[in-house]
């Protein structure tokens, strides 16, 4: 017997038999999912709040927009460290410690008084922990268990976002509308904290499917590795650090997802906002936030569904940009509520495009092996970046031409040049290192 059998049958022996049951990786989805769907569904309700905040201190709104940015900065640079944590442990207390800061900053929020305050609990306790509970831990450990499934699986993970959308934010608005704005950011924060936890602690507690006797999709550990398909080691792609920053494919990556996720939250932070100021109610306005929610669901379950069909999943990414550039052209010439409706119908399948194209598109190009890292690095620039300027940009706008027209037709032009700039997304292999 080879060492590689005697591994293979001790490490079948550790957890029940491959084959039998149904395969963990799927429970993986489903805690990530709904763990996800609280994490972004509670966050997403911030444009809510933003007009009652604002009558109540007459703080502008660059000002109230800055708590968004920091929130998205503190994300970003928390998911490095989430991300490279989770190549090295379970997902397990990575996803408590992210539950509990979340929720207690959130429950803080309802508190404040200042807009430091609002920077500290929104921007800071809530940025950093809402990394412990976002895509890139929740996508990265739903992608070390899949592999020829990881397009449909991660796609059906980050449908979650979409279900959280659809939920919560009418909540808020509901909670906002008869009890208060900080009602309704304590209500969330516990909601947070108590889901979070309990998800965390009973479904992520596995690492990788080999310390479980499977290989991925489900597939028993002793079968041929040349039946299933081949995944680039860890020792041959290195630290993330000293490969994948080198290569020009990330860059293009950090570019493209960049424009998309400011775009994103730039509407998300401003559309209810802008809805009300073309006289629309506050409730469907919210609720415009919702249907986001609702179209990215079937929009992250089909990109996903293509990018496992298509050759080449930057074509899949290209796609969604195009759509959420459609999505622009029909928010600029909103003139009713139905309109607003079926822009956030439009712009909410295309926005679906991104939660799961980013770890395919990492998968892809670097390999599961180093997902986490790979991905908390993208978030840092993605989110960080292209999160945190948006809202800010938008404010910005607001305040200085009394319109949002402006912040739209930006968004319009940079998603159009990504679509395009997406195309030309070369594999690793052929990109200069």
């Amino acid at each position: 017997m080879t060492r590689e059998e005697d591994r293979s049958i001790s490490l079948k022996s550790q957890d029940k038999t491959p084959g039998r049951g149904i395969y963990w990786g799927w429970f993986v989805v489903a805690g990530s999912f709904l763990i996800l769907a609280m994490n972004y569904g509670s966050r997403y309700c911030f444009g809510v709040f933003i007009k009652p905040m604002f009558s109540e201190y007459g703080w502008t709104m660059a000002l109230l927009s800055l708590g968004a940015s920091l929130n998205l900065f503190m994300y970003a640079a928390g998911g490095i460290f989430s991300g490279s944590l989770l190549d090295r442990l379970a997902p397990r207390w990575i996803m408590t410690i992210g539950a509990v800061l979340t929720g207690t900053g959130f429950i803080l929020t309802g508190f404040l008084r200042s807009p430091l305050e609002l920077y500290l609990y929104y921007g800071v306790l809530c940025g950093l922990g809402s990394a412990g509970i976002g895509v890139v831990v929740s996508s990265s450990s739903v992608g070390k268990w899949f592999e020829r499934k990881k397009g449909i699986a991660v796609g059906i993970t980050t449908t979650g976002i979409g279900f959280g959308t659809l939920a919560l934010t009418p909540l808020a608005g509901y909670m906002v509308g008869h009890f208060g704005w900080r009602a309704g950011f304590v209500l969330l924060g516990c909601l947070i904290a108590i889901i979070g936890v309990t998800l965390s602690q009973f479904l992520m507690g596995k690492r990788t499917p080999e310390d479980h006797g499977w290989l991925p999709d489900g597939l028993p550990l002793a079968m041929d590795v040349g039946s299933r398909p081949a995944d680039r080691p860890a020792g041959k792609n290195g630290l993330f650090s000293q490969r994948a920053f080198r290569t020009v494919p990330f860059w293009v990556m950090v570019l493209c997802f960049s424009i998309a996720v400011m775009a994103e939250m730039t509407a998300f932070v401003h559309q209810v906002s802008y809805g009300e100021s073309l006289g629309i109610d506050r409730i469907i306005a919210a609720s415009s936030i919702g249907v986001i929610g609702l179209t990215s669901i079937f929009g992250r379950f089909f990109y996903g569904w293509l990018s496992d069909r298509l050759k080449d999943p930057k074509f899949s990414a290209s796609l969604g940009f195009l759509v959420m550039a459609l999505g622009m052209i029909l928010l600029i010439r909103v003139k009713s509520p139905s309109d607003l409706l079926v822009y956030a119908a439009v712009f909410g399948f295309g926005y679906g495009s991104l939660a799961p194209m980013m770890p395919v598109l990492l998968s892809d190009r670097f390999g599961r092996q180093i997902l986490g890292s790979t991905y908390g690095f993208l978030t840092f620039f993605v989110v960080g970046i292209g999160g945190g300027i948006g809202p800010l940009l938008g404010g910005w706008l607001f305040d200085r031409f009394g319109t949002y027209a402006y912040g739209w037709m930006v968004n319009l032009a940079l998603l159009f040049a990504a679509a395009i700039l997406m195309l030309f997304l070369r594999k690793v292999s052929e990109a200069g290192r």
